[in-house]
């Protein structure tokens, strides 16, 4: 398998001059809910209010449903590539990770 195949969808052309573009946009767009889910995270963990705590989780959903929504299009668009996976590089860290769960005090 070659190691650097990509998986996208053919690229939208966007134009390519000194003014942001959609695939600008989008990619801090993107960049920006992605933090701010990674935010909304910190919060839940730090808040002792369950009130607080519930509000906090229903934005933290829609930020993260907003961030999917925006990586699909993005990807669908070709403006996302990904890394195609080795099978041998995934089964070397299932197996790995296998060896972990006899460490677990607690066996299924």
């Amino acid at each position: 398998m070659n190691q650097s195949s990509k998986i996208q969808n053919p690229e939208t052309q966007v134009p390519k001059t000194p003014q942001m573009n959609d695939r600008d946009f989008l990619n801090d767009l993107l960049t920006t809910e992605k933090y701010m889910t990674s935010a909304y995270s910190i919060a839940l963990n730090e808040s002792s209010n369950q009130l607080l705590y519930s509000d906090i989780a229903g934005v933290c959903k829609e930020t993260q449903d907003c961030q999917r929504e925006l990586y699909n299009l993005m990807f669908r668009k070709g403006f996302y590539s990904l890394e195609q996976a080795d099978e041998q590089k995934l089964q070397q860290g299932y197996q790995q990770f296998q060896g972990y769960s006899t460490q677990f005090p607690y066996q299924q």
